[in-house]
């Protein structure tokens, strides 16, 4: 695979305001706050303004809506829409539809990439209305008391303590510390809550795919639980064409749970951060074994077939697809 193809793939679904659209699909064709943070992590290193662009975004979006962070930095949403909302349309304008807003994980991922991205030399903070809102998104956690706070989590689905998104926050929270406030009692809060919770997702799920944000990128947990998590992960959720996101999915479930393509690069990813390079090169020629010559990597196969679902690209596995590609060239590179 050409890594060309990969990146003019995720530049397709790159809007002009420095957003990305999760998927061209009818379906997914909306602008997610976590999906942008994850689209546009290969341009963390590089010299390109295109990661800047994108959290610029965000943050214009959040100032839009800043009325609502300063309610809910005093009192606790009471109903989803309530929350800092999950996703946009193209302009960024909120969408009047029910949804699983709660979603303490994206919080968290934004506060994570703004702060990776001023340690990369980023200039991510354009003004003090932007650091204004940053501190506005540790209230809002604090008000919300994440570490105890059931959310949608990743997948926007049931109510209960997400691992992946307490994980999340408290890998924000250490991110943007040197910039604003960040009462420590809330990362201690948060870190007990996870070494409780894991090597499990929360009360119901055993594992969950979700569980690997906590080893790439945010790097939150010791290098124990991130093996329990992987062992835990590729033993129960692997599948042929990727990744089920958890046991008994019924999204696209057709008799057997959908196949996630990011899995499989993702895992690879996990695995580089542990320095298991072996896995990491396994995990790569699963990850071509299963995209397409146009390079357009979909959402997920449907369980036990290899048709993929509508959403297809999705610039979330375009993404995960293409650090990997990246990485792998790079030790090419240097054994050569």
């Amino acid at each position: 695979m050409n890594q060309h193809k990969l990146h003019s793939v995720l530049e397709s679904m790159r809007l002009p305001n420095g957003a990305y659209v999760a998927s061209t699909s009818d379906d997914y064709d909306y602008v997610w706050i976590r999906d942008v943070c994850y689209a546009v992590m290969p341009y963390l290193n590089s010299k390109c303004t295109r990661y800047e662009k994108a959290y610029h975004a965000l943050l214009s979006l959040l100032r839009k809506y800043e009325w609502k962070l300063d309610i809910h930095t005093e009192q606790k949403p009471q109903y989803l829409h309530e929350y800092i909302h999950a996703r946009y349309t193209r302009n960024l304008e909120e969408i009047p539809v029910e949804w699983g807003h709660a979603q303490n994980d994206a919080i968290g991922i934004m506060l994570y990439g703004i702060g990776q991205g001023i340690l990369n030399g980023k200039p991510i903070l354009r003004d003090k209305v932007d650091l204004r809102i940053v501190q506005k998104l540790v209230n809002y956690l604090e008000c919300l008391e994440y570490w105890e706070s059931p959310d949608n989590g990743m997948w926007e689905e049931n109510v209960e303590v997400h691992a992946s998104s307490v994980g999340a926050c408290v890998a924000g929270l250490k991110a943007v510390k040197t910039l604003v406030d960040v009462p420590e009692y809330m990362i201690e809060n948060g870190a007990n809550t996870l070494n409780k919770l894991l090597p499990c997702e929360s009360e119901t799920k055993e594992t969950d795919l979700s569980l690997l944000s906590l080893i790439y990128p945010l790097n939150v947990v010791t290098r124990q639980q991130a093996i329990q998590i992987l062992d835990r992960v590729t033993g129960r959720l692997e599948r042929k064409r990727g990744i089920i996101r958890y046991e008994d999915d019924q999204y696209y479930n057709e008799g057997s749970e959908a196949e996630w393509c990011f899995g499989f690069p993702w895992l690879g990813l996990c695995y580089e951060q542990i320095g298991e390079l072996d896995k990491m090169n396994e995990y790569w020629s699963k990850t071509m074994s299963i995209t397409p010559e146009t390079g357009k990597i979909p959402e997920l196969y449907i369980g036990g077939t290899d048709i993929p679902n509508k959403n297809t690209p999705l610039a979330w596995s375009i993404s995960m697809a293409y650090q990997l590609q990246v990485r792998m060239n790079e030790m090419q590179e240097n054994v050569s």
